[in-house]
């Protein structure tokens, strides 16, 4: 299953990405299934939370690089696009959602994570934005997550470098809210969503329309139809991807 949905508790549901394998990378139908059941969840008047985590013991390396063997840059960017399109449908969810992050969250796992309010790391997890080794070029909108949540200076860095950082590192950087100990990390997401919905729904909502306002006006500033870039040349992207899924 690309991604599933279930009860968690009483008006918190869980969404779980991927189906175990290559660390829960998705591809284009995956990031569109994601998309979809978060969208149907908009007009649910009794959910208090969602939780997305990754089945098995990580949260999401990305996308899966094998569906872009061979593909030309039209359909590399059409699978972008599906990815922009979950992460918004996460971001105007009115409802909060928190990341449960164990394992890694590289790529557009990283940007999964980013979309939502909170993010609860595992102490072994890892997460970043390792796309400059394929020679993709970040879109505006993933560059502004990125930049909103740990400032432009990390985020330069990050995206230049590559370099995955470390649950405690995320949380120093303002990637991340918590680092949960070792074989925790839902029972620390279990705390926080208990906190959150022993108040009214209708205040933490607003509490989240409040903030994704102020937010939106800095992320909107990027082009609704950016969604990611297509590589500098098709010719090195290929090369970057069969070397990478050849390591």
């Amino acid at each position: 299953m690309k991604a599933t949905l279930g009860q968690r508790a009483p008006g918190v549901l869980e969404l779980v990405v991927g189906d175990g394998g290559r660390r829960n990378a998705l591809d284009t139908t995956g990031w569109l299934t994601v998309a979809e059941l978060v969208r149907g969840l908009r007009h649910r008047d009794d959910l208090t939370a969602l939780v997305i985590v990754g089945r098995g013991a990580a949260f999401c390396a990305g996308s899966d690089l094998r569906e872009w063997l061979g593909a030309d840059l039209a359909k590399v960017a059409a699978s972008f696009a599906a990815m922009e399109e979950a992460f918004r449908a996460i971001e105007e969810l009115p409802a909060p959602v928190v990341a449960q992050i164990d394992g890694v969250a590289a790529g557009a796992g990283c940007q999964l994570a980013l979309a939502c309010d909170l993010r609860v790391m595992g102490a072994d997890s890892r997460i970043g934005m390792p796309i400059a080794r394929l020679g993709i070029l970040p879109s505006d909108a993933f560059a502004a997550r990125l930049s909103l949540a740990a400032g432009p200076a990390v985020a330069r860095e990050l995206l230049y470098t590559g370099r995955l950082v470390t649950a405690e590192a995320a949380v120093r950087l303002g990637l991340a809210n918590t680092v949960a100990p070792h074989g925790e990390t839902a029972a620390c997401v279990d705390v926080l969503v208990g906190e959150i919905i022993e108040n009214p729904v209708a205040a933490v909502r607003a509490a989240k329309h409040a903030v994704s306002n102020g937010l939106g006006m800095l992320r909107d500033r990027c082009r609704p139809d950016d969604s990611g870039g297509p590589p500098v040349a098709e010719w090195e992207f290929q090369s970057a991807v069969e070397a990478f899924l050849n390591r």
